[in-house]
């Protein structure tokens, strides 16, 4: 079978020539949609490199720029692939294999960060500070590896707290991260870094270990309906190296027959961004499909070149929004009804208007969606809410 790679972006950055060069050789078309780049700046990197340019006049969003990609597709398998992302050699051949069942709706690789981290534990017992509930082990305000300052927000790991910041007439005065006393963290290793010393506030740490970290080994369902990364943060030490059925597979890197597109249909433009591809691997388990995780291929990804990353105030707005949307059109009603009377997934104020709209959307579209279902949304709840939360 041949196959097609579509890349979807809307402003050029350092990750998007590495996303093209990655299949440009694995591939027999290479689909780079344009967003609505100013004035075609994407489209003209994409033709240096051999891509076939589908130009938007404006950005519709990756649901609409996937969605124009695979209206220009022509491979009987069609691949999704971040423009910060970079694909191993033989990603889209080993995809091929695992859909050559037909149950199979899509499968994901083993996606990874793109640099490595150096493992520092800050060991030392946490103390608490009413009314703040958290642990709080040491105050960090600048990290260093090998000399080369790290952003804070940079940092994983279950021994750092979020980012937090002192904000002085409009400006920000002062940023730091508290740890928690006990646990790893992650920090990143410039490329011109080796990882072998590292520095908080001045202070030399000794380095565990330098690790790859897990960025998706498949995608789960929350208890709550949220979707979220399988094994993400986590070191790649071997619990990720075995294929398995997950409820999800990320857009970021995802490969599907062009026939299954064909019958489940494209994603919702609707949704601009996020929760896009999630919803419609929901809508193929309703359709009695599968999802396949295979980690014998490799691919990495940055995660947030082109949006900033999930902490931004937009992201934020449009994966709350969008999740509603996403739990109108496939979950069970009462699960629906309970995570609307939520006040938990409510980033930012004034959010009562488009969740609204949002929910009368997807239960106007539900019954249209409804027709190709072969599974009841309650059995593919039960089978799946929860699982693979923890790893």
């Amino acid at each position: 079978m041949n196959s097609s790679v579509v890349i979807v972006s809307y402003r050029p950055h350092l990750w998007l020539e590495r996303s093209l060069a990655s299949v440009r050789d694995q591939a027999d078309q290479v689909v780079l949609v344009d967003n609505g780049s100013p004035d075609g700046v994407v489209g003209a990197v994409g033709r240096r490199l051999g891509a076939h340019v589908e130009r938007l006049p404006t950005n519709r969003g990756f649901a609409g720029g996937v969605n124009a990609g695979l209206r220009v597709s022509k491979g009987d398998i069609v691949a999704l692939l971040n423009d910060d992302a970079v694909a191993g050699s033989e990603w889209l051949s080993s995809a091929a294999k695992v859909l050559a069942d037909p149950s199979v709706a899509a499968v994901g690789p083993k996606i990874l960060f793109p640099w490595p981290f150096a493992e520092i534990d800050l060991d030392e017992d946490p103390h608490f500070d009413p009314p703040d509930p958290r642990p709080l082990g040491r105050f960090v305000q600048r990290i260093e590896v090998d000399g080369v300052e790290v952003p804070l927000e940079a940092l994983k790991g279950p021994g750092i707290h979020p980012v937090e910041e002192l904000v002085v007439d409009g400006s920000v005065a002062r940023r730091w991260r508290w740890g928690t006393g006990r646990g790893a963290i992650y920090v990143p290793v410039p490329e011109e870094a080796s990882g072998s010393g590292v520095t908080v506030d001045g202070e030399s740490v000794p380095v565990v270990r330098v690790v790859d970290l897990v960025n998706n080994a498949g995608s789960y369902l929350s208890a709550r309906g949220h979707g979220g990364d399988h094994g993400f943060a986590a070191p790649d030490d071997g619990r990720f190296d075995v294929a398995a059925e997950r409820f999800a597979t990320t857009g970021a890197a995802m490969v599907a027959r062009s026939e299954t597109f064909a019958a489940i249909g494209t994603f919702a433009e609707s949704f601009f961004a996020y929760y896009e591809d999630f919803d419609w691997c929901w809508r193929a388990r309703l359709a009695g499909l599968t999802l396949s995780y295979s980690p014998e291929q490799v691919v990495r990804h940055v995660g947030g070149a082109s949006s900033g990353g999930p902490a931004g105030e937009r992201v934020r707005y449009l994966a709350a929004r969008n999740r509603i949307q996403t739990l109108a059109r496939n979950a069970p009603l009462p699960v629906l009804v309970s995570e609307l009377s939520s006040r938990v997934d409510r980033p930012v104020s004034k959010m009562a208007g488009p969740l609204a709209k949002r929910l009368l959307m997807g239960m106007a579209e539900r019954r249209s969606l409804s027709r190709r279902w072969t599974r009841r949304p309650r059995d593919v709840w039960s089978a799946w809410a929860g699982r693979d939360e923890m790893w």
